[in-house]
């Protein structure tokens, strides 16, 4: 089993997808996991325009690349969020409209039953995205939080959500969650909370990246072994705990890059993320997916990490044993 090399182009959207993907193509990978912003997969051009998805389907194809999956964490982001002025930075313009909290809630999911359909029609069975959470702000317990407004955070995700994963069913399009700080569910417990929420629909799965419960000190192994059948997606990423008895996993209001954080992203195989354990998990429950390439690392150039996290990714990669290695022992 050869899983597909992917790069995810979230964080190269500054470029135009005709030099992102002939850059894709020489540093190595398979394919490549779109990004709904930049210019790299347009929701509207692909519902509207019929030649738009045979022409990107055409580019990717000419350098050699797979497309397994698109994703819209920023506008997911704000389907759930208390919106306030940072979410005008990361959303489009007509998402984000007059900033109205609730218009833009709404607006955004909106886009996010398009990008079911722009998926489809895409031919992609994927969309990676957040849901964002109207109760991230309360994870820690004080003043004291009443249950109820805990359950009322996930009764709201089931809400807002249940209406566009009808579309995603419709569609035969699966969204996996990055869980993820911010996100309503952002560890083991909490995804469950998330599935139960939604009565375990199967539209609603996980785009697994172990970068982020690896720090939070959750073990991503046992994250894949709690949900077999719902592992959708895998980005390869990392990350590395600096606990330094000066600061800890709340990061002390520094930024990434900061020497001073407790935690801080690696490209892949320079942080202390097990890959070797995850990647036998993931033989286990049989995920024949792309392993797509999250690259973050504010203290490396990133072209060269993203060549060296594609030969990384592929060289971890392995496929389980077809036999018992003591078979050969056995009577006849």
């Amino acid at each position: 089993m050869s899983r597909p090399v992917t790069l995810f182009t979230g964080q190269w959207a500054d470029l135009p997808i005709v030099d992102m993907a002939r850059k894709t193509h020489e540093f190595g990978y398979d394919g490549i996991e779109l990004a709904c912003w930049g210019d790299h997969f347009d929701v509207d051009k692909a519902l509207e325009d019929d030649d738009y998805c045979g022409s990107l389907r055409s580019l990717l194809e000419s350098h050699e690349l797979e497309c397994h999956a698109i994703s819209t964490h920023l506008v997911g982001q704000a389907v759930l969020d208390n919106i306030d002025q940072r979410h005008q930075a990361i959303l489009p313009p007509h998402v984000w409209g007059d900033g109205d909290p609730a218009g833009v809630n709404q607006r955004a999911a909106e886009e996010l039953k398009k990008t079911a359909r722009a998926a489809q029609k895409f031919g992609v069975d994927v969309v990676n995205g957040f849901t964002g959470s109207s109760i991230w702000h309360l994870l820690y317990s004080f003043p004291p939080v009443p249950p109820e407004m805990i359950d009322e955070g996930f009764q709201l995700f089931a809400e807002r959500w249940n209406p566009i994963l009808d579309v995603f069913g419709e569609c035969g399009v699966r969204f996996a969650l990055e869980v993820h700080p911010t996100e309503i569910a952002f560890d083991i417990y909490t995804a469950a909370r998330a599935l139960e929420a939604i009565n375990h629909r199967t539209e609603f799965g996980f785009n697994f990246d172990p970068s982020h419960l690896h720090w939070q000190g959750v073990d991503p192994v046992e994250f894949i072994r709690e949900f077999p059948d719902r592992i959708y997606h895998v980005h390869s990423k990392d990350a590395i705990t600096i606990l330094d008895g000066r600061s800890g996993i709340l990061a002390s209001h520094l930024n990434f890059g900061d020497p001073r954080r407790g935690w801080d992203f690696r490209s892949p195989g320079r942080g202390s993320v097990d890959f070797e354990e995850i990647i036998r998990a993931l033989n286990v429950i049989n995920y024949r997916g792309p392993l797509s390439v999250e690259w973050e690392d504010c203290g490396m150039d990133r072209e060269y990490g993203a060549e060296e996290a594609c030969q990384f990714t592929r060289q971890i990669d392995f496929s389980p044993s077809a036999v018992a290695f003591d078979a050969a022992f056995e009577k006849g």
